[in-house]
């Protein structure tokens, strides 16, 4: 560039007006240049049709084509005097589109051409995190692009692209746009964005600042407000429109707003329109006359700053979204989190309460998520209501609130009052009742996301105990929560380097002592070589969703070992195989039990499924689908721990099963308790009246074996006969009838 200040104004060539507007032959006109880069045809073909004929700025267009980044970097390098370039995010490349971009801007230096990103894969290239990072014009879905949009997203391009080539010859006004421009990129709040805008602004001009920015957010103009201003404004910030005793300054602001557009003749009012009803107006005491090199100079940093300003306001509504709910506009969990963190540096004195609403699915399942919506509207009402100001409330959960404020506001007794009276929902009245989990701070960790934990933990407390109560968070919940945690993380691991395995306890004729069965059961050796009780680990795999893929490891290893014993020449053998709700309920299961019978070759009749009393009558519609699928492919079924549920003889008559199983609680008490015994008898005759097989377990003395036998029980497990032993070992115990348990 030349530094011969004698030639600037030769270098400044501006269109006249009346030359562009000329009417002209289209063929005749110098067209503007747009290339299309896309890796699919059609859209290629679909921007030319919809264009065809169309003028813009009084020209033509001209367009050129690349299927690809790669074609599109060599048209680039051999072709000038492109005007936009719309450009294809994903594809030879999930980037190829921004990679090109970068190409453009940094390697071609190519800063003139206005790039328009069309992306059919939003997600590959967020809005906002790619209009801050490359520099691009404009960000657009396909299918939002209709003949008429994609016509005004080209128009304002080509537009912009006419003012900065016109501009071209002021290279260093234009590097002060884009630098006053980059400069503003760094910026995110409304409001420090305006007010770098306006100062950016003088700064073209050469002024000191002295102006103001209003804001139009609706089609009522006069409601507009003052959100940045310097100078002799300064005072003006957050005023309204309508507010304003300066007339001059009203007046010109208002005049701007209604013809949406920029005026150069009174001082300097720069009009940002930013899509719909929404609009900027930058407005700068200016005593002298503008020239027409820095009115262009001047619309060249609107277009540039209108994105921006879009951008802002697209981040602000995000971040919205990030930190607040929408619904019932109230903090999230983010931002509750963030509250409480700033809580616990002077915790003495505050609590935190999980209200969490009992039922709430059953509410929305009943009348609608619309009526849900609407309870949940009327509890905060009602918490904002019976807490007042000295409390902070936030939405953690679909159906929970938390509550941060004073001990004696934030207690349980508080929290009930606020459910104790009906809720006045769409006319209707309802009840409802909450449970809550409540944690004094100084109980508490140093981090908010770990308070909101020990919140859950002490909520979860109230729920088993009794829906609608409250329970305080105690350190010794934190440490049985994390000693859980502990150990299902183990089991995970456990699982996944096979120190979980199948152990096999024989099931007995009682009569003839005869081998008829084994059930298998399931064991974990950790990595120090400790064993941890069943009763400690199976809970945890059914809560965590483990037991899924677990159960299915035991189903198919316990299937195979029968597999084996088969090559060994035993038929007609029992293998029992215990089944929990989690795994009825997973769509897989059936199949799963299909595949196991099928992969290891056994008989369908020689596998029996073990599921407890209590889980069939829980879920007993499902248990029963299920059930009849079971029986339909030949396994039997057995029912564990017979006696505990206390289920009817018109409910067991329904589940069709083949055994009994008294719990060996009821065998243990049976000689010595008038109640055990009366179950063990009672389980026994149903058993016979309703024609099924009585198999007790834990029998461990010779006594016992004949007091069951004396009852009329056909089969029996326990330490008398055998203790679980792993697969080596029962084969060895079949072969020569010696119990070697392990």
């Amino acid at each position: 560039m030349s530094d011969n200040a004698g030639h600037d104004d030769d270098l400044l060539e501006f269109l006249d007006d009346t030359e562009v507007l000329a009417p002209q032959d289209p063929e005749t006109l110098r067209p503007w240049r747009v290339l299309i880069v896309d890796d699919d045809l059609d859209v290629h073909k679909a921007t030319e049709l919809a264009m065809q004929g169309l003028l813009i700025e009084g020209q033509p267009l001209e367009f050129l084509h690349a299927r690809s980044g790669h074609e599109a970097r060599e048209l680039l390098a051999s072709e000038k005097d492109l005007a936009v370039a719309l450009l294809d995010v994903v594809m030879e490349s999930e980037d190829a589109g921004l990679q090109l971009v970068r190409f453009i801007r940094e390697e071609l230096c190519e800063n003139a051409v206005r790039i328009v990103l069309r992306t059919g894969q939003p997600g590959y290239a967020p809005e906002i995190e790619t209009v801050q990072t490359y520099d691009i014009n404009d960000y657009k879905t396909k299918s939002e692009l209709t003949r008429t949009r994609l016509y005004t997203v080209l128009t304002a391009a080509v537009r912009s692209y006419k003012q900065i080539c016109n501009l071209e010859s002021n290279r260093q006004g234009l590097e002060m746009v884009v630098e006053a421009s980059t400069q503003l990129s760094k910026i995110r709040g409304l409001h420090r964005y305006a007010e770098g805008v306006l100062h950016q602004l003088c700064a073209l001009l050469g002024v000191l600042p002295e102006g103001v920015v209003c804001a139009q957010a609706s089609g009522d103009i006069q409601s507009s407000s003052i959100i940045a201003a310097a100078g002799q404004f300064m005072g003006l910030v957050d005023s309204r429109l309508c507010e304003l005793a300066m007339a001059s300054l009203r007046d010109r602001l208002h005049r701007c707003l209604s013809q949406r557009e920029s005026f150069f003749d009174d001082g300097l009012a720069l009009y940002f329109g930013l899509g719909g009803d929404r609009a900027m107006v930058a407005l700068v005491d200016l005593h002298r006359p503008l020239e027409s090199m820095e009115q262009q100079l001047l619309r060249a940093f609107s277009a540039n700053v209108a994105v921006g300003f879009e951008n802002v306001l697209l981040y602000g509504q995000l971040l919205d979204q990030a930190y607040n709910d929408q619904l019932l506009q109230l903090p999230n969990r983010n931002r509750f989190v963030e509250l409480l963190d700033k809580n616990l540096k002077d915790p003495v004195g505050i609590t935190l309460a999980l209200v969490d609403i009992d039922e709430f699915s059953d509410i929305n399942d009943a009348f609608g998520h619309r009526f849900g919506d609407q309870v949940l509207q009327a509890v905060v009402v009602r918490l904002s209501s019976v807490l007042g100001k000295d409390a902070a409330m936030a939405r953690v959960g679909p159906d929970a609130f938390g509550v941060l404020g004073p001990d004696h506001l934030v207690c349980a007794e508080t929290i009930a009052a606020v459910f104790d009276e009906p809720f006045a929902v769409a006319g209707e009245k309802l009840q409802l009742s909450a449970t809550s989990g409540l944690v004094r701070l100084t109980d508490s960790a140093a981090h908010g996301s770990e308070l909101l934990l020990d919140a859950q933990i002490a909520l979860k407390r109230a729920k088993q105990h009794n829906r609608g109560s409250s329970q305080y968070f105690s350190p010794a919940m934190g440490n049985d929560a994390r000693e859980r945690f502990k150990l299902l993380k183990g089991l995970r691991a456990g699982f996944e380097e096979n120190r979980l395995f199948v152990v096999y306890q024989p099931q007995m004729d009682l009569a003839t002592g005869r081998a008829v069965g084994v059930e298998a059961l399931l064991r974990w050796r950790t990595e120090e070589g400790r064993f941890v009780p069943p009763d400690q680990f199976i809970p945890l795999a059914e809560q965590s969703g483990l037991i899924i893929n677990i159960g299915e490891f035991v189903l198919r290893t316990a299937c195979f070992q029968l597999r084996k014993m088969y090559d060994q020449g035993l038929r007609g053998f029992r293998m029992c195989v215990n089944i929990s709700l989690a795994q009825f309920r997973h769509a897989s299961f059936l199949g799963s039990l299909q595949k196991a019978l099928r992969d290891s070759g056994i008989d369908a009749k020689d596998l029996e499924l073990e599921i407890t009393e209590s889980m069939a009558m829980e879920d007993t519609e499902l248990v029963l689908h299920v059930l009849a699928d079971i029986k339909r492919s030949g396994v039997t079924v057995a029912i564990d721990d017979f006696g505990t549920g206390f289920s009817s003889l018109s409910h067991l008559r329904q589940l069709d099963v083949e055994r009994l199983k008294i719990d060996r609680a009821f065998v243990r008490e049976a000689q010595s308790s008038t109640a055990g015994a009366t179950i063990a008898q009672m389980v026994i005759n149903l058993g016979r009246a309703l024609g099924l097989t009585v198999i007790a377990e834990g029998i461990e003395t010779e006594d016992q074996r004949q007091y069951l036998l004396g009852l009329g029980c056909h089969e029996g497990q326990g330490y008398l006969f055998a203790r679980p032993m792993q697969a080596e070992q029962l084969e060895k115990w079949m072969a020569d009838g010696q119990p070697r348990g392990a």
